[in-house]
């Protein structure tokens, strides 16, 4: 006689940041919680993606000092990377963010049951079955599987090496071409470039960072060639990849010509389609489009009791949205609630060299809404700090109503640009108007005192009548 499935009030598909907050917060309201996990705890970013491209980024800005410290009057050997040992520190600190996290010890106190017994498929709307056999129901089904990186669709394409999997490159590799100047790509050019490998960025977009304002792409972009970084930008698409006796060569066309350039290794950062393959979502009668589910505001897909939420949703990819995301789903599928949350109030950067980061409206989106709004850009070689630090390169682009009394936006390049950005978010989120941020102190010598120097310089721009 087959054993009936356990039902659940929620369960949860995926035990990222997403489905991490959803069940916490689910349980927390008094649900029957499940969470289903195929993977590692923790999601991409933890365990391929964010974490330790930031442990990459750190032996990147170590290189960078190392070779500069003589300006400080400290005498050091030329530094040299040992990848096997980059790569295992890596690992390290991977392992030692997951340990600290405790998703499985936390379910376990929160009463969340956690099994772990392959792929999750939907049977029907409130019917999920594991590669196991076991089947699970439950009332509200929440969608927090992540994503993945793509790979074009190109001869050779199978040579080419996706983020989450660079460390295992053998040996760190003299030429590098990235296709892709997004966060993960631009992220991935400076890494390199910082090692010592020659870089070549490529993107058919006009510009690196697309999404981000367009100062803060050209700033990035100018020190890449500054850096000497090839960046090819507008091109019209990528043909090939070739294995060849000198290493992989890459074809593509640009300005109505067609290049080539050989490379030991090339890196995809070309996008990061939801990981929805295989869920058997037909069965639930849910269709996906663009490589995501749609959902509407409160995250319920076409089905009302099951819900999209992070990157199966296809919106915001990062891990603050899918915080966000995951507990407002909780929160509507235990309560019946309709909470949205806000999206445009999501920092986000990259550790670059410099780094840069924005939320909000960026000026070209602001002045869309407001023709005659305020924007306000302070230099860092005017901050105290950034001149003590040698770190004058960048700038805060603050944004303002017409009235100057609204942040729209604010965009950074710079050392601690993600910091700043960031005290410029909870501004944002407490109603600070601008005069209100003109009047804080900020702690001497800092970075985060351009937040000042930019609100003032806005309340001194002259009106127009």
């Amino acid at each position: 006689m087959t054993e009936a499935p356990k039902h659940y009030d929620v369960a949860v598909i995926g035990a990222g940041p997403a489905g991490t907050a959803a069940a916490l917060r689910a349980a927390e309201l008094g649900a029957t919680v499940v969470v289903l996990e195929a993977g590692k705890l923790g999601g991409t970013c933890v365990n391929t993606g964010c974490v330790p491209t930031r442990v990459l980024a750190k032996t990147a800005r170590l290189i960078r000092e190392t070779r500069h410290a003589d300006v400080y009057g400290v005498d050091v050997a030329a530094p040299v990377i040992d990848w096997a040992s980059t790569v295992a520190r890596v690992q390290d600190r991977v392992d030692r963010v997951r340990s600290i996290k405790r998703e499985a010890a936390r379910f376990s106190e929160a009463g969340i049951d956690l099994i772990r017994e392959g792929r999750a498929r939907f049977a029907d709307d409130s019917t999920l079955v594991l590669d196991s056999g076991r089947r699970v129901t439950a009332s509200s089904i929440l969608i927090c599987v992540g994503g993945h990186s793509r790979r074009l669709p190109i001869p050779g394409s199978e040579l080419a090496t996706v983020p989450e999997h660079v460390l295992d490159l053998p040996s760190l590799p003299g030429r590098v071409a990235v296709i892709g100047a997004g966060n993960t790509g631009a992220q991935l050019v400076t890494v390199f470039s910082s090692f010592g490998s020659k870089v070549t960025v490529l993107d058919v977009a006009p510009r690196i960072l697309m999404p981000s304002d367009s100062s803060i792409s050209d700033a990035v972009a100018e020190a890449f060639v500054s850096q000497g970084v090839d960046v090819h930008t507008g091109i019209d698409g990528v043909d090939s990849l070739a294995r060849t006796a000198s290493g992989i060569t890459l074809s593509w066309r640009e300005a109505g010509a067609d290049r080539s350039a050989d490379y030991d290794a090339v890196i995809m950062a070309t996008g990061w389609p939801a990981d929805v393959d295989d869920l058997g979502l037909e069965n639930a009668g849910i269709e996906v489009i663009r490589s995501s589910i749609p959902a509407d505001a409160y995250f319920r897909t076409v089905v009302p009791h099951i819900f999209a939420v992070g990157d199966a949703n296809g919106r915001d990819m990062l891990v603050q949205a899918a915080q966000f995301e995951g507990e407002a789903a909780a929160e509507n599928a235990v309560l019946g609630a309709n909470r949205r949350t806000p999206h445009h109030l999501l920092p986000a950067g990259g550790f670059t060299d410099p780094d840069y980061a924005g939320v909000g409206l960026t000026e070209a989106e602001a002045r869309q809404r407001d023709i005659t709004c305020v924007v306000a850009t302070v230099s860092f070689s005017s901050v105290d700090r950034a001149v003590i630090d040698d770190r004058e390169t960048g700038f805060l682009k603050l944004i303002a109503d017409s009235r100057r009394e609204l942040i729209l936006g604010a965009h950074a390049v710079g050392e601690n640009a993600i910091e700043v950005v960031q005290s410029v978010t909870t501004a944002m989120a407490a109603g600070v108007d601008v005069a209100t941020l003109a009047n804080v102190r900020f702690a001497y010598p800092t970075y985060s005192a351009v937040i000042g120097m930019a609100a003032r310089t806005i309340l001194l721009e002259p009106r127009e009548d």
